[in-house]
């Protein structure tokens, strides 16, 4: 039997032990896609206690309490840091096969070196230790980040951003780690919305530019990429549930987009042309500037307004949809690539059964000599456990190349999210060393060591071309 959690977890062959222990574990981070907030970089913020840090805006241990039983008042309540922590304890405890078992546990090796399990009999002993180091001067927002050799951090910011903060972090040369702002223009796309027409003149002001036409919107996006590229954007980001099957019509667009700004009902059909016409536009800028564009489908959101109207967005009630997202996507991608202004994508879906859907797809736009120009993202939100990792990798190498394979990514708010690299890595190099040792794939070291540190870290500071 196994010891849990030892020095060669996850690593089930001796080839597995060697890629990752002598290449994988020494590669840089570079986390291309989070939501930490960059204020909180910038200040180096510094927390109270081990709740703040852990708890404190993750969904996903929100929605595992839930789901164990807890009461909303000791998740997202007014119950003090000291009870929400014992509840985590008391949830976590028995979550045999859930990623965050794993990830909280390596959270607490890693950064703390407390080996204690996880149980609510524990829960006062770890509370006590863990809060001791919190207090030193090795827990901040910076020192989290250094400690994970994290080399680039890409955040996630709306468009009316004055990125105030992340001008801030270029300036200051004592942190070497470069932060980054990501383009997500969501709020612009999302014709359907009710507050879409007060956004619209959020962002004309902006801009500076009244927006009074889908042109003027179009411009007003333009100039606000401008901006954030001199904050050292070079990422844009969609959350999209499928890409629009839809008229690219730039007429029919502003027809849509002068009634929604007028607080007219528009149609099913105007709401895709408007989208799809603005995505158009959108890559065609990305494209230009040599920007990679992701695309995230397939989430399906605020499943529960109850819970809505209480919280707000991004509070564990999201989940994944079913759309088909084949067609939308390819004529997306071919009105781009026949103009020959299709950028460097990324394809993520929240629902694995569109793995191949999206691998195949992205092998019909491989072009202008870039390596693995289009991507298919790594295991996604539900699906970045051992499982979906090992979907994603498996089906990126039967359908595609895996050595041109970008790597993991946080995608989270919690400063402490760095150890999923670590997982990730773990996982690669247990299936690469079970090809190995099946005599799927050679023992050259030199290969496997240039593939290994590709996937880790080496392609996506290529890719990126930050």
């Amino acid at each position: 039997m196994k010891q849990f959690m030892d020095e060669n977890f996850l690593l089930t062959t001796k080839t597995a032990e060697r890629l990752f222990h002598q290449v994988a574990a020494f590669q840089p981070i570079y986390d291309y896609h989070c939501h930490l907030d960059a204020k909180e970089i910038y200040e180096d913020r510094h927390f109270e206690n081990i709740t703040e840090l852990w708890l404190g805006g993750d969904h996903y241990k929100w929605r595992l309490m839930r789901a164990a039983g807890i009461r909303e008042k000791y998740i997202t309540g007014d119950a003090c840091d000291y009870d929400k922590f014992v509840s985590y304890c008391r949830a976590i405890q028995f979550a045999a096969g859930n990623p965050l078992y794993h990830w909280s546990h390596l959270e607490l090796r890693r950064y703390f070196g407390v080996e204690k399990i996880l149980t609510e009999k524990n829960a006062p002993a770890i509370w006590e230790e863990v809060n001791r180091k919190i207090s030193g001067k090795d827990f901040s927002a910076r020192a989290l980040i250094r400690q994970s050799n994290v080399e680039l951090v890409g955040t996630t910011d709306d468009p009316v951003s004055d990125l105030r903060w992340h001008k801030a972090l270029r300036e200051d040369e004592s942190f070497k780690t470069r932060v980054v702002p990501t383009f997500r223009p969501d709020k612009a796309i999302q014709i359907e919305k009710s507050d879409f027409a007060d956004y619209i003149r959020k962002l004309g002001n902006r801009a500076g530019a009244e927006i009074d036409s889908f042109g003027a919107l179009c411009a007003a996006l333009s100039k606000r990429m401008d901006f954030f590229a001199e904050a050292g954007c070079r990422i844009s980001d969609h959350s999209l549930p499928t890409v629009p099957l839809a008229e690219i019509s730039e007429e029919k667009a502003g027809q849509a987009f002068q009634k929604a700004m007028a607080g007219e009902p528009i149609c099913q059909e105007e709401i895709g042309t408007y989208q799809l016409t603005l995505l158009f536009a959108l890559g065609r800028e990305y494209a230009k500037r040599g920007w990679v564009m992701q695309l995230h489908l397939s989430a399906l959101r605020n499943n529960s307004s109850r819970m809505f109207t209480e919280l707000g967005a991004d509070s564990g009630f999201d989940s994944i949809g079913d759309l088909a997202q084949a067609q939308g996507l390819s004529r997306y991608m071919d009105a781009l690539d026949f103009e020959n202004q299709l950028p460097k994508m990324i394809l993520y879906s929240l629902n694995p059964n569109d793995l191949s859907v999206l691998a195949a797809m992205a092998g019909n736009f491989q072009s202008d000599g870039i390596k693995g120009k289009i991507q298919l993202g790594s295991a996604w939100w539900f699906n970045d456990h051992i499982d979906g990792i090992m979907q994603q990798i498996k089906t990126l190498a039967n359908m595609g190349a895996l050595d041109t394979f970008v790597g993991m990514l946080t995608d989270s708010r919690s400063f402490l999210s760095y150890p999923r690299h670590e997982y990730f890595r773990r996982i690669l190099c247990a299936i690469v060393g079970e090809w190995v040792e099946n005599g799927l794939f050679p023992n050259d070291w030199e290969l496997l060591e240039r593939l290994i540190a590709g996937v880790s870290y080496q392609n996506a500071a290529q890719y990126f071309n930050m």
